[in-house]
């Protein structure tokens, strides 16, 4: 990263460059700024490419025209696909790169083992955008909460991780809400954030959950009837509850290990402050119900498959079957 930054600072740029990892939006940033240093608002000797099915052939031969009126031609590889495989060719190609060709590929995984990415690594820079910690999201907040000449409490801030989530995209989106809605006022608050935030669907599940934990089974069901409400398909709502369980499994037996949160959230990918959470949730089962249940979301869907279960019906048979006040068989 660091040499990223350097590159782009000073305008020392090299010909190839691979931005990748989770974290779209720090991708998008980094993209963009590599753009524009390296070849500004140059529209004739830029070329974007996108999506599986791109011509190794045709860019080697965008690579090897001489730029138009200019010193640099950039290709843009996005979503490509070649770090996992069909990259061989262009990685034999970029061990020696026409000189005015420069090259930056992005993408969500790589396989580090791929021909591609150890050229890539040996010729040019390899930089991985990996999901931010609660740390590093909540400095990067509190930055443009005091942009905004604005104030917000620890209490708040969590609050507001936990309706957003850890995507720094959705983050951005959310924060800007709620800037234009506390317009004249200086301490944005609980209540500003639950009256303007979209709720994560992650939060509506795990909220979900939770009520089939506390045998309520009517609370259980107003919220997947709110979400069948906001057109989300019950497969997919079947498959975070077959999720969430199973993330609780998993949490339940680190927890009996002796793991504290903290590690807890590292080793399943929760964020710090959620992972207290799931903790608190899964304490709330006993193990072989946690994982009945999710033989039970695997029977459901096969039976939706199959087509001797109506997909509605299949994930409410689920929410009753396990909110219901009896023990569960």
């Amino acid at each position: 990263m660091q040499r990223l930054i350097q590159d782009i600072k000073t305008g020392n740029l090299g010909q190839i460059y691979l931005l990748y990892g989770e974290e779209a939006y720090l991708r998008r940033q980094y993209r963009d700024r590599l753009k524009d240093a390296i070849i500004g608002d140059d529209t004739m000797n830029y070329h974007y490419y996108e999506g599986k099915n791109i011509s190794v052939g045709e860019v080697i031969d965008q690579a090897e025209t001489l730029p138009f009126f200019a010193e640099k031609r950039l290709i843009l590889l996005e979503n490509s696909g070649f770090f996992k495989s069909g990259g061989e060719v262009l990685a034999d190609y970029l061990k020696e790169p026409a000189p005015t060709a420069y090259f930056v590929f992005v993408d969500t995984e790589v396989d580090k083992r791929s021909r591609l990415y150890k050229t890539v690594q040996s010729k040019g820079c390899a930089v991985e955008f990996a999901a931010q910690d609660e740390t590093t999201l909540k400095r990067w907040i509190l930055g443009m909460v005091k942009k905004e000449n604005k104030k917000i409490s620890e209490q708040a801030l969590e609050f507001f991780l936990e309706k957003t989530g850890t995507d720094m995209e959705n983050i951005r989106r959310e924060i800007e809400k709620l800037f234009c809605y506390c317009l004249g006022k200086e301490a944005i608050t609980a209540a500003d954030i639950d009256a303007v935030c979209t709720r994560r669907l992650g939060n509506h599940i795990f909220d979900m959950v939770g009520a089939i934990a506390d045998k309520k089974q009517k609370k259980a069901l107003e919220l997947y009837y709110e979400l069948l409400a906001q057109k989300e398909p019950p497969m997919r709502i079947m498959f975070l509850i077959a999720r969430q369980f199973n993330l609780l499994l998993q949490v339940k037996e680190l927890r009996a290990k002796g793991y504290p949160n903290k590690t807890i959230g590292e080793k399943v990918g929760l964020a710090g402050f959620v992972a207290g959470k799931y903790v608190a949730q899964s304490s709330r089962f006993r193990t072989e119900e946690i994982r009945e249940a999710l033989e039970t979301c695997v029977e459901m869907e096969e039976a939706v498959k199959t087509g001797k279960m109506n997909e509605t019906m299949g994930v409410e048979i689920l929410i009753v079957r396990y909110s219901s006040q009896e023990e569960w068989k």
